[in-house]
């Protein structure tokens, strides 16, 4: 089963709760911190684009970026009306292959977690290619004892014309949490049924700020007081080197 295929049409609805207007805050509070200016962003996995507006809406101009059709098929409706409208690019995250540099590259709500550990060294060395000398990545990771304390948990989201039930697995080998996801859909008089499954890796804080020492990104923070930390939301900032 793949992950952000039927569930991409509910997932604004499923996701009502999420403070995006904060985490834009939390963006502009580092760029301000970090100075010089910042103009063209990445939103690295940016899903059906609700930060990407709200970024754009800031005065910001975006390149958007996800694997998953279905979800930038949501977000190129949702910004459509937008003035400059975002630049939409279906791309892993790993193989991240832009036109040129941009002021500052964040990734948000679990979505450095859906990476395998393997991955990040080669994310890191494109995000460095790809954002300007003494630009900014930020992220966002879930804390690993977060994710271990799920194991075993069942969730269920109702709305009028959908059930979705989910069940969260710990799994030792692959230190990941997975989700087996059932979404129940209602077509007129009849339920339509289907599946996803959705991993998420476990990268710990030190390993992450390791792996972005190593390719030259310094002032490395952790922001553990970030929107949703309550949740187990970790936040990580750094910035590029100033070597071309």
């Amino acid at each position: 089963m793949s992950c952000y295929g039927p569930l991409a049409a509910w997932y604004d609805q499923l996701t009502g709760d999420v403070p995006y207007a904060a985490f834009a805050d939390l963006y502009e509070a580092e760029f301000a911190r970090c100075g010089g200016e910042f103009r063209l962003l990445l939103d690295l996995c940016c899903g059906t684009g609700t930060l990407t507006a709200e970024m754009c809406r800031r005065g910001y101009e975006l390149i958007g970026v996800d694997a998953s059709v279905d979800m930038l098929m949501q977000a190129r409706e949702k910004t459509g009306g937008l003035d400059p409208a975002p630049l939409f690019l279906c791309q892993d995250a790993a193989e991240l292959d832009l036109y040129g540099t941009v002021d500052a590259a964040y990734c948000s709500l679990d979505g450095m977690n859906y990476l395998p550990p393997a991955s990040l060294p080669e994310l890191f060395r494109r995000l460095r290619l790809f954002v300007r000398p003494g630009g900014l990545v930020l992220f966002d990771v879930k804390k690993p004892e977060w994710f271990r304390s799920l194991d075993g948990e069942i969730f269920v989201d109702e709305k009028e014309d959908l059930l979705c039930l989910w069940r969260a697995d710990w799994d030792e080998a692959q230190q990941a949490i997975v989700y087996g996801m059932d979404l129940f859909e209602r077509r007129g008089r009849l339920w339509s049924r289907s599946g996803e499954e959705h991993v998420e890796y476990i990268h710990e804080p030190e390993t992450l700020r390791a792996l972005l020492a190593q390719q030259g990104f310094f002032d490395i923070r952790l922001i553990e007081d970030g929107p949703q930390h309550e949740a187990g939301r970790l936040f990580v900032t750094a910035t590029r080197d100033l070597i071309y």
